[in-house]
């Protein structure tokens, strides 16, 4: 029988919108999951937003103060999709109260935010799934597996990139993405901590590392007037950034395999390219977000001049029987939120943990710390295990 779930959304950008969406289509995708979700309240401090979302998307009540949601007695499961500086504020509340958390990375400006909302859902007995989202593309569940399989032989390194343009214009407006004490530290919270976490679901632990960080553009516009997303801001005053624009990364795992990392925010040319590559003692695997349903794979006993193929990952890969019947048929950005949506109902009605978890936040945000400490220090640091 299947039962509803009231939940809510806290924090109504683009994600908060991607995150009510998957919940919407999961009865669609996952038919047999015992959980329906409902939605009960959304939270956003804008004047007037959670007012349309309700309205656009069905929400029974809408406020501008997340606390009543954390109060409500409806509401069993939260979408925190709020800034980060408000990650660990709300977190805590909604696990203290007893709401299954799905929060967005970074959790938190700090490793120490990240672990204070893990132990708060600890403490809580309920349930976390963190927006980790790349890791549940079926390419790259492939790419996991065969690794796992030893198809490529011992992973000897491997090179894990993320860049986009969407700050690369100066008149982009300094919201609180570019001030530390509201955005942290900049693109490693933003996409080095997805990066991290690609490199640990496919290689396993980082133990040490040395990085360097950059700021590129150094002052931005001060916004005139409410924004939204990465808005332009010409002619306002203008203001330091008080975070990173770019971080390069070598690293060492513990099983014994080398590591380059490297995230930035201001690459002209670049939109949204993300990927891996992965080398081995017989194989490599190659996976570009760009082309997300595609999967190169080089294995063999070559060696040297070996083939590599363009795989097209199909039902039997990952999650992507639930979204399409045969392999070339694409999924998009939005069905990877479905699949974490559905992995964290599955937690809350099965009650253990599916997908990634506040522990892979807090690893994620040990790394990035470690990062900081290098790129501040110089030279090589550990990783702490947690």
């Amino acid at each position: 029988m299947v039962r509803a779930l009231g939940v809510a959304v806290v924090g109504f950008g683009w994600m908060g919108r991607v995150h009510t969406r998957a919940y919407a289509r999961l009865p669609h995708h996952y038919p047999r999951l015992g959980l329906r979700p409902e939605l009960v309240a959304v939270a956003e401090e804008v004047p007037g937003l959670a007012e349309r979302a309700a309205g656009q998307f069905g929400f029974a009540s809408a406020t501008r103060d997340w606390r009543e949601v954390a109060a409500d007695p409806r509401v069993e499961a939260v979408s925190v999709t709020a800034p980060n500086f408000l990650h660990r504020a709300i977190g805590t509340a909604m696990a203290g109260a007893g709401k299954h958390l799905w929060i967005e990375k970074p959790v938190g400006l700090t490793a120490a935010d990240a672990r204070a909302v893990a132990d708060a859902v600890a403490g809580a007995g309920v349930q976390g799934a963190v927006g980790f989202n790349y890791r549940n593309a079926p390419a790259v569940e492939t790419a996991r597996a065969l690794i796992a399989d030893g198809e490529i032989g011992r992973v000897t390194h491997a090179r894990v990139r993320l860049f986009s343009d969407y700050a690369a214009h100066p008149d982009a407006a300094l919201t609180w993405r570019y001030e530390r004490e509201h955005g942290g530290s900049g693109v490693l919270g933003d996409l080095a901590s997805h990066g991290v976490d690609l490199a640990r679901y496919l290689l396993g632990e980082p133990t040490e590392l040395t990085a360097d960080t950059a700021v590129f553009v150094p002052e931005r516009p001060r916004p005139t007037a409410p924004t939204a997303g990465h808005a332009r801001a010409a002619g306002g005053a203008p203001g330091p950034v008080g975070n990173a624009d770019y971080v390069s990364c070598l690293v060492r795992f513990a099983s014994g395999a080398r590591g380059v990392l490297e995230a930035c925010r201001v690459s002209v040319g670049e939109q949204n390219a993300y990927g891996f590559e992965v080398h081995g003692t017989r194989g490599a695997l190659f996976w570009d977000f760009r082309r997300m349903n595609e999967l190169g794979v080089g294995r063999g006993p070559a060696y040297q001049d070996q083939p590599v193929s363009t795989v097209y990952v199909g039902p039997g890969d990952g999650e992507f029987g639930a979204f399409q019947p045969g392999a070339a048929n694409a999924m998009g950005y939005d069905d990877l939120k479905v699949v974490e949506a559905y992995r964290f109902l599955r937690s809350v009605e099965e009650g253990r943990p599916y997908g990634a978890t506040l522990t892979d936040a807090v690893r994620s945000a040990v790394a990035l710390e470690a990062m900081e400490r290098s790129a501040r220090d110089g030279g090589w640091v550990p990783v702490p295990v947690s």
